[in-house]
């Protein structure tokens, strides 16, 4: 019997992946996030599946009902919002079970960023502007950031800058990124990306935080900046008819 943390994607319910979908279905016992996950998911798991609603739920609690299904015989789905390999805290929980023996595997989902580009109709790398994209959250009621990655460090780079988890900081992110990417920097912040209810606002490190004040976005939210959201850049050396001669 096996944990099987599943990426359940950015939202839209048909966004999870085939092998997802198909351990889902397979799985007598599935955790997952009530507040992140689309519920139209649990439609895939079994007829007569536990299901369990972790939003309420303390780390320990999570993984004392992973190990005791495990020990009752059962596969066991937790479905992740987006990509377990971001900010998912699957880490501790896969820890906590190979402390107790129970085997586990992880298995990728579509994340929120490239859930947010695309609805953008964005490339995140342009040729000649932005080659770098940088993921990361603020510190606000959350685990203090490592030092050296706060915004203004990790701004001096100027490469594209997705953000997780800053939405609520919006005032304060805009006044850490305007020194180093000036306040013309185009910003598109994306809410609840791929749902039916998804928001799209579009504008500079000037008028962003107004935007985002004015529509309410509190949560579930990307927000993304970089000089990549308004120039179009140069054409990729990878299809060039040099290349291709070469």
């Amino acid at each position: 019997m096996t944990v099987y943390f599943i990426g359940a994607g950015p939202g839209a319910a048909d966004l999870i992946t085939v092998r997802g979908r198909d351990l889902l279905a397979a799985c007598t016992v599935c955790l997952y996030a009530g507040s992140l996950v689309p519920p139209a998911l649990l439609d895939e798991c079994p007829p007569g599946a536990r299901l369990v609603d972790t939003k309420d739920l303390t780390l320990d609690q999570i993984v004392d009902e992973l190990v005791a299904r495990h020990r009752e015989g059962h596969e066991i789905a937790r479905l992740c919002s987006g990509d377990p390999s971001v900010f998912s805290a699957v880490a501790e929980q896969a820890r906590r079970l190979e402390a107790a023996g129970v085997p586990y595997d992880i298995v990728p989902g579509v994340p929120a960023f490239a859930a947010a580009a695309a609805t953008l109709r964005q490339e995140l790398t342009a040729p000649g502007v932005g080659q770098t994209v940088v993921l990361t959250r603020t510190a606000a009621r959350a685990t203090p950031m490592p030092p050296g990655e706060d915004l203004a460090t990790l701004g001096a780079s100027r490469a594209t800058l997705v953000l997780h988890l800053a939405v609520q900081r919006i005032d304060a992110v805009v006044a850490e990124l305007v020194p180093n990417y000036g306040d013309d920097c185009p910003v598109a912040v994306v809410a609840r990306a791929s749902r039916d209810d998804e928001l799209v606002l579009r504008g500079t490190l000037s008028d962003i935080a107004g935007q985002v004040h004015e529509a309410g976005v509190r949560r579930t939210a990307v927000i993304i900046v970089g000089r990549v959201l308004g120039v179009p850049g140069g054409d990729s050396h990878l299809y060039s008819a040099a290349r291709v001669r070469s």
